[in-house]
């Protein structure tokens, strides 16, 4: 079902840009951005639907089913890259055969990405997005950002986010 605009950027995330937004307290404020953000309906289900599903939805968050053809090369890439999830698969074949973006947070469907050339962004993108559109302002990112840095699951590159950091302080 083809209901995004042709003139959006159409972004397909996976679970852990969520998690990572929905931790610096930004999770409403990206569906003011101005992209199409999409997840396809086996993470929905999987990963999303008793988390925040209906609320994520809710906020403007869509929900894809890949067809056929797109279900077969989540297969076939699950096979060759076991070390990748099943909903990551299919975040990725769904990206790769619409032309859309990824986002992702995962260290192995970066990679992945990196390898099949799939134009790819991460959280730190998305502050800088949040940032730019002026969305929220320095100070909210700021404190999301630390949030993000002092959780102990935080995997974000130091040099990185203490550029950001010094960025909004100032």
């Amino acid at each position: 079902m083809s209901w995004h605009s042709p003139h959006v950027q159409v972004l397909v995330s996976d679970t852990s840009v969520l998690i990572d937004i929905q931790r610096a307290s930004l999770l409403p404020r990206i569906f003011d951005l101005p992209y199409e953000f999409i997840v396809p309906d086996v993470l929905y289900e999987t990963e999303l639907l008793d988390w925040m599903g209906p609320e994520l939805v809710e906020m403007g968050l869509g929900v894809a089913e890949l067809d056929a053809d797109e279900t077969r090369r989540a297969t076939l890439l699950k096979r060759e890259q076991a070390r990748l999830s099943t909903p990551d698969v299919f975040a990725f074949c769904l990206a790769a055969e619409r032309g859309w973006t990824l986002l992702t947070g995962d260290g192995a469907l970066r990679k992945e990405a990196h390898r099949q050339k799939l134009d790819m962004h991460g959280v730190l993108w998305l502050f800088d997005e949040l940032e730019n559109h002026e969305v929220c302002g320095v100070d909210l990112l700021c404190a999301g950002l630390e949030t993000l840095k002092n959780h102990p699951r935080c995997r974000l590159p130091t040099k990185e986010v203490n550029t950001r950091l010094a960025r909004y302080q100032r």
